[in-house]
Formats: structure tokens, C-alpha cells, sequence
């Protein structure tokens, strides 16, 4: 099994290493250094190379280190890479422990006034003169360090061989509509640009060279896919609360309802969006926009969830539609937050008092933000219940490559709800009658015309007939129901991702942002002769796909960002039969999963 240290080995053994290393960023918290990483990384992207952002940033404002690692893969594979190829230390706080992390044959570029060659001999070292630069990039002092940060985009474009000319196109594109900051910022990686070529001589491994793996793909994060989905599902009532990292979901998504949901005749909103006082009232508002008969939804994290406990359980007992995305960070009690996590699975899906379970969909992918998003407003409807979208801040927050976002190509699923003329032809309503046999009644909407569309919504005992009840055989009846509505949507959720190979007796479940390390890991098991299936599950309840592909192996490893093994007692849950055959490989640190720590684990299991 191969050490990180032999990794890097081989790569300086072998001369030039092309398109397959990463660079990482070390900064301080707010000094303007995400807009060069991302005319960075986008130029990159823009020479057809396979590309990947992680921002390692801290909970508070402003003055605390910050990380931007960047990965770049000729084969694709997009998940963290624990090795730094390349650091540009510009954090005083941090630069000795930065490169002291390093491996023999890494690269430094930092301010000369560090002097980090004293630190590592076993490392190419660039001093570069930042402060010099950036004041000959401007006379404004307060512009100065911003400008450092595109100077040092200039000073890795000259040693990496990236062209210029994506440089310039990235720079306009981060600023546009901001003719000054276009200038002054294209001035700055002139500067390193030209300064590296006339005072560096190029003493490492690393280049960039162009390919064609990039052409119909877009960068964008899994909160801005997730809010365009919820764009082309229709929603139109947003009821929210700020907490990291769902904010941007819901910040883009009114960006965009300010743009296409405009009335153009009236120049009125066709929306609204609500900014709670908490998590409780944001839940409560859209339980009551999505029993008017709106497509609602609100959106938060791990601390959020927790305070949503009980509103939740009404909507389920009522059987109220609306859509809450949980882009999960670090927990209990405040935890990271802007670390990633897997850890709510299980608190979200019996969320709430009493007997309840949850609809709960697992995007692995920005693609799937986006359809999964489409999709939960659809199955809330369908199933007349609260549905959980559960993200991370890995996926929600990161820059990740991704094929463009399709048009919906479906109408959109409103369920069984009943018309005034629906009324009068049937004579009869019941609101909680399961006329079908599925566990799913029929509801109206508020202003249905007919005498027989009102009933009463009850978060107490009731009847078929949304009657008050205490009677046992009416709450069992219930209870009954609510839980066949649940088998019913076995067949509707999402069905797990399936790739068997044929000759593995082993296989891989995992679900979320995990997808990725997993992909990377299974082609690093098949080259230490260990074939691997893998199974990636995309929603709760679980479907027939996992009891069959649980039954064709010997031994499985459940994947996940969390503790306790959620996912695996889950399953144990449902196949307890086979309980003995799931193995547990958990991380937790906050930071995301990389493909190494997966292809350790299971080859040390398996021995």
C-alpha cells in the first residue's frame, strides 16, 4: 500500500507532472483573496482541464486563516486530495505550519520577508517581493493587499505555463460590469506575471498543459444548483432564516425570483420571501404557504433542524407539502460551523415526537442539487407531507465541475387534489379517507368554490372525516396510514445508484458528497486487485435495490461522514438479516472525504 511520502516520490522521479496536482492558498479570512482563487481555478477550467475548489475558511468574519486548495485532474477525479502539490503561503499566522505539512519535492511561493526557505530545505521555494508589486500596481495603500492576491495569480500563471489570455478572460468575467477593478486587477497579474518571468527560474515538476475535458461543463456550487431547481420547480413562498452554510441557497434563489418572477404587466412580485425571526417561525410560515396550496420551502442546518422538531411533526401529521434543505455542517450544539458533515441523517429522519418518518433525498452531485430539488417539491405534493433535501457544506458551499443543468422535462406532480368540479361530480370528501389504497388522500386548497372542500386541520387526534377524535381505533387507523403512505413512496423516491462488477464479493454503500472519493477509490482498489462494487443511495425510504444488492455480496463498507454509522444502522434496521455483512468506515474530522482515506480503510479491513 502506497504511502502519501511514496506518492510524491514517484511524481518528482518521474520529471514533469502535468495536470495532476493541486495547489492550495493559504490567506487570511476576508482580505479578498476568493475572487483571484476562483480567476485561478476558472482559468484553469478554461484550458480544458478538469478542476475542483475547497474553501477551508473560518466561522467568524474576518482575520483567521483561510484555505483555498484547488485540484487539478487529468482524469477528472474531483474529491479533496490530502497532498499539497503546490502553497502559496501568504498567512504569516500560519506560513511555518503551512510548509512544514508539506512532502519532499512540494513548492512554496510566499512574500520574501517570511524567509520559508529557513524552514524546509527539501522543497522549491519562490520568494516573491508581493508588497513591491502590489506598490507598483497602485498608489492606493488600502488596494495594495487586495492586489497581492491577483499577483500571485500572475506569479503561478508564469511557472505553471497557464495562458494569459484565460487569465484576462477569468479576471473580466469575476469583475464584470467593474471597469476600475478590471483594470487594476489585470495590472496586478501583469505584474507577477512579468515579474516571475524575469526573476524565477523554473526548478519544479509542475505544469499545466491544455486538453478538451471541460467543454459543455460549468463551475458552480450545490446551493446555486439547489436554488435553481427550486426556480424550475416553481416554488414562490421562501421562508427562511441565515445560518451557515444554506444561506446562499436561498440568497441566489431571491436573486433570481427578482429576475423570472416579475409580473410584467403589473411589475408586481409573483413571490414572496419571508426572513423569519428563526428557524421555527421559517418552518412554520412554509407549512402554512404550502396548505394555501403554494410551493414552499425553507432552508438551514444541523442547529436549524433541531428547532424545527415540532412544527415538522405537524406537517406530517397534517399532511402539509413544503420542502426543507438541510445543508448539514458540523454538530452537536453550534459544532464547526464551516466544516462539512454527514451526522443528521438520523435526527432528520424521525424528526419530531412520536412516530415519524421522514421523505429524505441525497443529492451526490450539483447536477442532483438541482434535480433532487426539482424532484422534492413534486414527492411533497404527491405525498402531502414535509420532504427533506439533505445537502453539506462540502457540496453546497465548494466549487465543484459539473455537466450543464438540463430544463425540466417534466409537468410538475401537484397530487391528488381536488377541483370544485372534482367535488361535485363525487357528491362526497373525506380528507383523511384512503380512497386509493396507497395511504395518500385527496385535499382541496383554500378558495375551492364548493360547499364540500373546507375541513379542519387538525395537529390533534382525528378522523377520516378530520374530525376530532381521541378514539384508539381512530389514531391507529391513522398512524396505520401514514405509514403505507411511506411504504407507497418506496416506489417514487429516487432509486439508488447502482455499479456491480461481476467479479467483486465486495461492495461500497455510500450516499452525499461522499460520491465523489468513492469513484476515485474504486479505481484505486482496482489497481491494489481488489474489485469493488458500489451501491450510492439517493433517498429514504430505501427501495428493493438494496436488499438485492445487500444479498449478491459478503462483505460491505457503509461510507459516511459521521460518528455513529448512521447510514449502516439504518440499514441494519431494514436488513437485519444481514446485519453481520455492513462494516462501518466513518469520517469525521469536518474536513471533506478524500478517495486515500476510503482505499485505506477497506484495504486495511481487508488485509
Amino acid at each position: 500500500m502506497k504511502t502519501l511520502a511514496q506518492d510524491s516520490a514517484q511524481k518528482v522521479d518521474k520529471g514533469r507532472v502535468i495536470n495532476d496536482f493541486s495547489i492550495q492558498v493559504a490567506t487570511v479570512n476576508g482580505s479578498g483573496s476568493q475572487s483571484s482563487n476562483s480567476v485561478l481555478m476558472r482559468s484553469i477550467f478554461q484550458m480544458g482541464i478538469p478542476v475542483s475548489g475547497k474553501n477551508l475558511f473560518p466561522s467568524n468574519i474576518a482575520g483567521l486563516p483561510t484555505w483555498f486548495t484547488i485540484r487539478i485532474n487529468k482524469d477528472g477525479w474531483v474529491a479533496r486530495a490530502e497532498q499539497v502539490d503546490i502553497l502559496v503561503a501568504i498567512n504569516p499566522q500560519t506560513a511555518h505550519d503551512d510548509v512544514k505539512s508539506l512532502t519532499a519535492g512540494a513548492v512554496c511561493i510566499s512574500p520574501i520577508d517570511l524567509k520559508l526557505d529557513a524552514v524546509r530545505s527539501d522543497i522549491t521555494h519562490y520568494q516573491v517581493p508581493f508588497s513591491e508589486l502590489a506598490a507598483e500596481a497602485t498608489d492606493q495603500v488600502k488596494l495594495r493587499k487586495l492586489l497581492t492576491n491577483m499577483i500571485y495569480v500572475g506569479v503561478i500563471a508564469e511557472l505553471l505555463g497557464i495562458d494569459q489570455n484565460e487569465i484576462e478572460t477569468s479576471i473580466r468575467r469575476q469583475f464584470e460590469g467593474k471597469g476600475k477593478a478590471i483594470d487594476l486587477n489585470l495590472v496586478a497579474a501583469s505584474k507577477g506575471q512579468q515579474w516571475a518571468k524575469a526573476n524565477l527560474k523554473k526548478d519544479d515538476c509542475f505544469y499545466v498543459e491544455r486538453m478538451n475535458k471541460t467543454s459543455g461543463k460549468i463551475i458552480i456550487d450545490g446551493n446555486e444548483a439547489a436554488a435553481l431547481g427550486c426556480l424550475f420547480a416553481g416554488a414562490t413562498v421562501v421562508c427562511w432564516y441565515p445560518i451557515t452554510p444554506s444561506s446562499s441557497l436561498c440568497e441566489t434563489l431571491i436573486e433570481y425570483l427578482k429576475k423570472y418572477r416579475i409580473d410584467k404587466k403589473t411589475g408586481k412580485a409573483t413571490f414572496a420571501v419571508v426572513q423569519a425571526e428563526d428557524e421555527l417561525a421559517a418552518i412554520g410560515m412554509a407549512l402554512g404557504a404550502g396548505w394555501a396550496g403554494a410551493r414552499s420551502f425553507t432552508s438551514t442546518s444541523g442547529p436549524g433542524i433541531s428547532l424545527m422538531a415540532e412544527f415538522t411533526g405537524y406537517g406530517y401529521f397534517t399532511e402539509i407539502p413544503t420542502v426543507i434543505f438541510d445543508v448539514q455542517r458540523v454538530g452537536p450544539s453550534t459544532g464547526l460551523p464551516t466544516r462539512t458533515s454527514q451526522a443528521d441523517l438520523l435526527s432528520t429522519y424521525c424528526l419530531s415526537h412520536g412516530d415519524t418518518k421522514h421523505i429524505i433525498l441525497l443529492p451526490g452531485t450539483v447536477e442532483e442539487c438541482y434535480s433532487l430539488a426539482v424532484q422534492a417539491f413534486d414527492l411533497a405534493e404527491r405525498f402531502q407531507t414535509p420532504v427533506f433535501v439533505l445537502s453539506d457544506l462540502d457540496l453546497g458551499m465548494n466549487h465543484w465541475m459539473a455537466d450543464r443543468l438540463p430544463y425540466p422535462d417534466k409537468p410538475i406532480d401537484r397530487g391528488k387534489v381536488l377541483t370544485a368540479q372534482d367535488l361535485e361530480r363525487l357528491g362526497k370528501f373525506e380528507r383523511y379517507h384512503d380512497v386509493d389504497g396507497d395511504g395518500i388522500c385527496y385535499r382541496t386548497t383554500p378558495g375551492t368554490n364548493h360547499p364540500l372542500a373546507a375541513y379542519f386541520t387538525r395537529g390533534s387526534g382525528h378522523n377520516e372525516k378530520a374530525q376530532y377524535s381521541e378514539r384508539p381505533e381512530d389514531y391507529e387507523n391513522l398512524m396505520k396510514r401514514l405509514d403505507r403512505k411511506y411504504q407507497t413512496a418506496r416506489k417514487y423516491v429516487p432509486k439508488p445508484e447502482l455499479d456491480i462488477d461481476r467479479q467483486a464479493r465486495v461492495g461500497i454503500i455510500a450516499y452525499g458528497s461522499s460520491h465523489c472519493a468513492i469513484l476515485e477509490s474504486r479505481s484505486q482498489l482496482r489497481n491494489a486487485k481488489l474489485p469493488v462494487s458500489y451501491l450510492r443511495i439517493k433517498a429514504l425510504p430505501f427501495t428493493e435495490e438494496l436488499r438485492q444488492f445487500v444479498e449478491r455480496l459478503d462483505r460491505i463498507y457503509v461510507v459516511e461522514q459521521n460518528r455513529d454509522a448512521q447510514l449502516r444502522d439504518l440499514i441494519r434496521l431494514e436488513l437485519p438479516e444481514h446485519a453481520m455483512k455492513l462494516q462501518s468506515i466513518c469520517h469525521f474530522s469536518g474536513l471533506p472525504i478524500s478517495a486515500r482515506f476510503v482505499t485505506d480503510a477497506i484495504l486495511g479491513e481487508e488485509g
